[in-house]
């Protein structure tokens, strides 16, 4: 049997040192970076998502960075469609593909694959906007809670999205999009992945980090880039792009929802939050290396942990 090619996860929560580390690794390794990071397909959002710039971009380029407009969707099936395309051009090219990134979702998808649940259907998503106008999320959420009680107990009464994704797959199916998603057939990924998970020995030191990083986006201009999304595009808050940390606070902000320090107050904790998600995301994985990310010599032990895969 032919062994299988070589891929390389490159997971950890923000801000703790990814894109620094892949940037290196390209220029040492025969690599190709793959973005796995659900905010950074917008075009036009840059700071508010830390956007690697361009210099960085021009010695390590970014698979799947700037590939749609902020008003698009873009989901894990599409992603993992995606990844696995350019995963095979990459090792067809004679180079390892190197995936680096922290949302977990991506991640699980394109290792696990996906579970087969129904397309949106207009008629039933008319029927549940209908109903949530006139009677608010949080009963659709209770309703929910009687025929999905799994589903309904991990998602917030006003996450009027997700709920209203799960009322729509039971009234189409009539079954419970937990118990779907359990029967999901597992498709293994056809390469030899070592997995890095950069994760902080000192979460408060991570939280710091957080802080510092979101003034500065405050200072390098987060709320006129979102004035000028909004010139550009026809957007609402309850889009996809405008749900990402930071956007969602500075959209609240701009339309006098928040003052300035709610702003830097909530954009903090909303940041520590995805963290905490991701860590708890990044625990749960199989077969991670770990490495701290506060380790001052973070490249040379991730590329120490890579020294059997690159040689």
């Amino acid at each position: 049997m032919n062994p299988l090619p070589p891929a390389i996860f490159l997971m950890g929560p923000t801000a703790s040192g990814k894109t620094g580390v892949a940037v290196e690794l390209v220029q040492r390794l025969p690599v190709e970076l793959i973005s796995v990071d659900s905010a950074l397909v917008y075009r036009d959002m840059n700071i508010g998502t830390a956007k690697p710039d361009a210099a960085t971009l021009a010695r390590a380029p970014h698979h799947l960075i700037d590939i749609i407009d902020p008003t698009e969707a873009y989901s894990a099936a599409a992603f993992r469609h995606d990844a696995l395309r350019l995963m095979a051009d990459i090792t067809a090219r004679g180079k390892i593909p190197l995936l680096v990134g922290g949302t977990m979702l991506y991640f699980k998808a394109l290792r696990e694959g996906l579970s087969e649940l129904p397309q949106a259907d207009p008629e039933v998503r008319a029927a549940l906007d209908a109903e949530i106008a006139e009677h608010g999320i949080e009963r659709l959420h209770a309703e929910l809670a009687k025929v999905d009680a799994e589903t309904a107990a991990r998602l917030a009464p006003a996450d009027t999205q997700r709920i209203q994704r799960a009322m729509e797959i039971y009234r189409l199916t009539g079954q419970p999009m937990s118990a779907l998603l359990k029967q999901q057939t597992r498709h293994e990924l056809p390469y030899d992945i070592t997995s890095i998970a950069l994760v902080p020995s000192e979460r408060s030191v991570l939280h710091q980090r957080i802080a510092v990083r979101f003034q500065q986006m405050l200072k390098d201009g987060l709320i006129d880039e979102l004035r000028d999304l909004r010139d550009k595009y026809p957007l609402h808050p309850d889009m996809t792009s405008m749900r990402c940390v930071g956007y969602r606070q500075a959209w609240q902000y701009m339309d006098g929802e928040i003052n300035e320090g709610q702003l830097m107050e909530t954009g903090i904790a909303a940041t520590r939050q995805l963290a905490k998600r991701q860590l708890t995301w990044l625990r749960s994985m199989p077969d991670n290396i770990e490495i701290d990310c506060l380790s001052d010599d973070l490249f040379h032990r991730v590329s120490d942990a890579l020294r059997a895969v690159t040689g």
